[in-house]
This record gives C-alpha cells, sequence and structure tokens, in this order.
C-alpha cells in the first residue's frame, strides 16, 4: 500500500477534517517506529530504507498494512477528544501490529547481540 492509498481510503472511511499533511506526518511517525523496533532489529536491515513520501509503499506488506488504517484512524478518533473509539481503533491497530512483527519475527534472522567481557 502507498501512502497515497493509506490516506485515500482512510477519507473515504471515516471523513475527517485533518489536512493531508497532518496524517502524512502520522504516517510517517509509523513508518520511523516499525523501521526502528521491528525492522532493524534483525540481520539484512536496509540502512537506505526512509520513510516514504506520498507515492512511497509502506514497509507492512498485506495482509499486515491494514495497520496503517487503523492507526489513522486511532490519530483521528485522538484528535476528536472520541476517546472510546480512539481505544477501539488503537486496540485494532495493536492486534495488526503486533500480528506483524510476530511474523517478521519468524521469518527474519534477528542480529546477533555483541557480548562485552571485562
Amino acid at each position: 500500500m502507498t501512502v497515497h492509498e493509506c490516506i485515500t481510503r482512510l477519507d473515504r472511511l471515516k471523513p475527517n477534517p485533518y489536512a493531508y499533511g497532518d496524517k502524512l506526518v502520522w504516517l510517517k511517525q509509523l513508518e520511523g517506529t516499525v523501521k526502528r523496533e521491528i525492522i532493524d532489529t534483525h540481520e539484512g536491515a536496509s540502512e537506505d530504507c526512509d520513510t516514504p513520501e506520498e507515492d512511497g509503499v509502506l514497509i507492512a506488506p498485506p495482509p499486515y498494512d491494514e495497520m496503517y488504517i487503523h492507526y489513522l484512524e486511532a490519530q483521528t478518533d485522538y484528535a476528536n477528544g472520541e476517546y472510546d473509539r480512539f481505544n477501539n481503533s488503537n486496540a485494532m491497530f495493536r492486534s495488526v501490529y503486533s500480528a506483524f512483527a510476530n511474523a517478521y519475527n519468524r521469518e527474519h534472522t534477528p542480529k546477533s547481540q555483541k557480548k562485552n567481557y571485562m
């Protein structure tokens, strides 16, 4: 899924008053977290993998790319002060995020820890 597809889909599913740029910032924050917490902890992590611009492809492949939609829904709900909806959207996001992290951990070799002996 590209950034543009994700934001367009959110706007279709959950109309909101927030600017495209605001949603782009939210996506970049999440993509940075995914890269730092999941991708960079494994062998072969790409150093040149920056957060994508509007036409860029997001890191998580289908079916895990749904986490981006749920994350944007949660951010929208939080910004609107709709905390019950935020809790639901955030729970759905966390579920898919965890599933992606677990799948990535199963399929990729973690970086070895350097032992520091004195």
